[in-house]
């Protein structure tokens, strides 16, 4: 694998998309879990969060060390690791479902957040458990059937969801969208090879400091007072805190299964996806790595899973190899010890990330029907 290089140009774009896929999730299950239901701001960002951010950390390094793994079995330089990061839907699910029911009916903030842990951790090994089938599931189900599924989410979610927030602020999101077509779909060389995500997102940024300074638009909001962190070290030592909410967990149990399940599916379709674009991955290990960081997570008090992400080859395209999988995995995990993360996703405009974005769910369509 001497030719295996671990951090290239592409890694850049890929990993701002990644990773403010990842802040945005862990911003909003703080606000949602707080805002809403009123849970102790110091249990939400500074156990729940931190906790939830390990398993991301752990995923992403595993994923970066099994697509270097690859390459030397392989002898290609050009594997590309696979994404990982926080469950969206389980976000809201854990959020208006489990955790938050869970407070109000005992109104006891530490034994709900121990409930949730314990949760996560069944959910771990209830997908550590499923991983073993992973290799038979994907070689009966035909490839149409399992990148097709993908499509219709990587336009529907990935594709659609961005562009309203590129349509919310126009002058900002068209600017970064332009920059984000003419070069990773256009394939145009932008001068002294500066990546095309990256560019698209200080220009964003840039025009709209500008209008802000111009009197033309708003001021982004500070940090909401419910997400609002101070930069203190909040290192989440796993432990057996769980089994403290082991007993009321089994009366949730059924809520959240149902999410593994689909995140099960998830990665199997995403390995597929994967294999099309020329990484083939083996199953089992992609399904039990997301089994396990899972596990690491609420063993660390977090209370949200971790999953395999659609794009795989987007970020392919986009040049990139393990490189943006490892950053990510260390920023995302950093953030949530140092609680860096909510001024971070409170002070970028959703409009100059959101066409990365874009670009990712036209990648995964435009698979679905090249490789079928």
């Amino acid at each position: 694998m001497s030719g295996y290089r671990w951090f290239r140009a592409g890694d850049l774009n890929a990993f701002f998309a990644l990773m403010f896929d990842n802040v945005a999730n862990l911003v909003i299950l703080a606000s949602l879990l707080i805002g809403a239901f009123h849970f102790p701001k110091d249990i939400v960002l500074y156990r729940m969060v931190p906790g939830t951010a390990v398993g991301v950390l752990v995923g992403d390094l595993i994923y970066a060390w099994l697509a270097g793994r690859l390459a030397r079995r392989s002898g290609r330089n050009d594997v590309t690791a696979m994404p990982l990061g926080i469950n969206a839907p389980s976000v809201f699910g854990m959020s208006f479902a489990v955790l938050g029911p869970a407070y109000l009916l005992t109104g006891d903030a530490e034994l709900a957040w121990k409930m949730g842990m314990a949760v996560t951790v069944l959910v771990g090994l209830f997908k550590m458990g499923l991983a073993l089938a992973g290799n038979a599931v994907r070689a009966a189900v035909p490839r149409a059937a399992l990148l097709g599924s993908i499509g219709g989410a990587g336009l529907a979610l990935i594709g659609l969801l961005p562009l309203l927030k590129v349509m919310a602020h126009p002058v900002v999101g068209f600017v970064a969208l332009g920059v984000i077509l003419v070069t990773l779909l256009g394939r145009a060389r932008l001068p002294w090879g500066l990546p095309g995500a990256f560019v698209s997102v200080v220009l964003g940024l840039a025009v709209h400091y500008a209008l802000v300074l111009a009197g033309v638009a708003a001021p982004l909001a500070a940090p909401a007072p419910e997400t609002a962190a101070e930069l203190r070290l909040a290192f989440p030592w796993p432990s057996l805190a769980f089994l403290g909410g082991l007993s009321l967990a089994w009366g949730y149990l059924p809520i959240a299964l149902p999410f593994a399940l689909a995140t099960v599916v998830g990665g199997i379709d995403n390995t597929e996806s994967a294999a099309a674009a020329g990484d083939e991955y083996d199953t089992r290990g992609i399904l039990m790595t997301e089994g396990f960081c899972t596990l690491a997570a609420g063993l660390c008090g977090g209370v949200v899973e971790s999953t395999p992400y659609i794009g795989h080859p987007a970020y392919k395209a986009m040049g990139a190899g393990a490189g943006y999988a490892l950053a990510t995995g260390l920023f995302v995990g950093l953030g949530g010890v140092l609680g860096y993360l909510p001024f971070l996703i409170d002070w970028i405009p959703a409009a100059a990330v959101a066409p990365i974005l874009i670009y990712i769910g036209i990648e995964v369509v435009a698979q679905a029907f090249a490789a079928t």
